[in-house]
């Protein structure tokens, strides 16, 4: 049997002789070998600008969640105060009504924190929205800026 698969293999071999002979001495063109050459540097820039592409990218979405995070923290620290200075108030306006000798006086008194608490309500809000607006507005331009930046040098 294996004196019988040795003969086929063998006349296969034999019939595909010239063939094979003929692969060994064929020379590639210099300007396939030329092209490949080119196609595969070119496939390799680009994979290269694509990764630096994909890494500005990351890195403006990393800046931009980064500065969140800390405007986050600093309006969450700003509520805790305000929270606080409320309740000083509060207490301070208990204090003072305590300390009223008359009801003509209580009611002066009472009207002054209305007042008061009013002016700090006002203060708060147009502060508010001007630092909202202000963080809208560096958001959208730290984005627009990056993102330019990132977009530019890849096209």
């Amino acid at each position: 049997m294996t004196t019988e698969t040795n003969s086929v293999l063998n006349s296969v071999k034999d019939a595909f002789a010239p063939v094979t002979d003929a692969l060994k001495n064929l020379e590639v063109p210099e300007a396939a070998r030329e092209f490949v050459k080119k196609t595969a540097n070119t496939a390799k820039d680009r994979a290269a600008d694509i990764h630096a592409g994909s890494e500005k990218v990351t890195f403006a979405i990393e800046t931009a969640v980064a500065g969140s995070v800390s405007e986050v923290a600093k309006i969450s620290r700003n509520i805790q105060q305000a929270i606080y200075q409320d309740a000083e108030a509060f207490f301070s306006g208990i204090d003072k009504l305590a300390s009223a000798k008359s009801l003509n006086e209580a009611v002066q008194i009472q009207s002054d924190l209305v007042r008061a608490s009013g002016e700090v309500f006002v203060s708060r809000a147009k502060s508010t929205t001007e630092y909202l607006g202000k963080l809208v507005t560096e958001g959208a331009k730290n984005a627009q800026d990056n993102f330019s930046k990132v977009y530019s040098k890849t096209a």
